[in-house]
This record gives C-alpha cells, sequence and structure tokens, in this order.
C-alpha cells in the first residue's frame, strides 16, 4: 500500500488534510488511527466525516464505543477502543463485523484489537509538532 504524508499542519487545514487523505487511499475502508492523547485522533475522525458528506452531529464513541452516522458514501462507523481491556470486548460492540461490511470504519486505539483488523486496512499514525499535527499512513 502507498505511503502517506501530510503535515505539519494547523486545525484551519484540517479539512485539507482529511481530504487529502481520503484521496490517497481511494479503495480503503477501514482506517485505524495511532496517536498520544490529544494529537487529534478524534478531531481528524470527524473532518474525515465532514469530506464524506456526514451531515449528523459527530462526537467521541469514548463510552459507547461506537457511533455510526450515515454519509453520502453509506455508514460511517467511528469506534474508540480506548476504554476496552481485551478483543473480545471490541467484537462484542461488532467491530469485526463494520471491519468486513464494506463500509468506513474509523478506529482509534485499534492495538487494542488489532486480531479483528483486516491487514489491508490503513494505519494512520498523527504526531504533535507544537501546535501543529503531522499525518502519516500507510
Amino acid at each position: 500500500m502507498s505511503r502517506f504524508a501530510f503535515g505539519p499542519f494547523t486545525l484551519e487545514q484540517l479539512p485539507d488534510a482529511a481530504k487529502a487523505l481520503l484521496d490517497a487511499f481511494p479503495q480503503a475502508r477501514v482506517f485505524a488511527f495511532h496517536g498520544q492523547l490529544g494529537a487529534g485522533k478524534t478531531t481528524l475522525i470527524k473532518a474525515l466525516c465532514i469530506a464524506l458528506g456526514v451531515k449528523d452531529h459527530t462526537s467521541s464513541p469514548s463510552f459507547a464505543l461506537v457511533n455510526t452516522y450515515e454519509s453520502a458514501h453509506g455508514p460511517v462507523h467511528h469506534y474508540d477502543l480506548y476504554r476496552l481491556r481485551n478483543a473480545q470486548e471490541a467484537f462484542d460492540a461488532g467491530l469485526e463485523e463494520a471491519v468486513w461490511s464494506g463500509e468506513f470504519c474509523f478506529i482509534e486505539w485499534p492495538e487494542r484489537a488489532e486480531e479483528l483488523l483486516p491487514e489491508d486496512g490503513v494505519n494512520v499514525f498523527l504526531e504533535i509538532v507544537g501546535e501543529e499535527r503531522n499525518i502519516k499512513a500507510g
């Protein structure tokens, strides 16, 4: 899979970063987001949802584990696995079904359920650089 880099960028440039990420992986539907707390994973996913035409209010699924939105491209699943203890809890939350559905699936803290993720998913790494962010993906 091709490599992608974008940044450093500011919050104002986030829509451009989201569009560039989707354009770089036009066939991808599963994106796994890595980065420390506060790196901007949820904020980037919100921008990706807007780029996909989601009209609903998007929010972090930290307590619900998953939020599903309707977009111009079909359902978009946003998982936040931060609070999970093991992959079984992710399975119980429907992660395996979502990643194999052919629908967009954005996953924060994917290392908590790596065995449920497809090998052809896109790993997205966010890095804090002062007040800006870098994205690397592949």
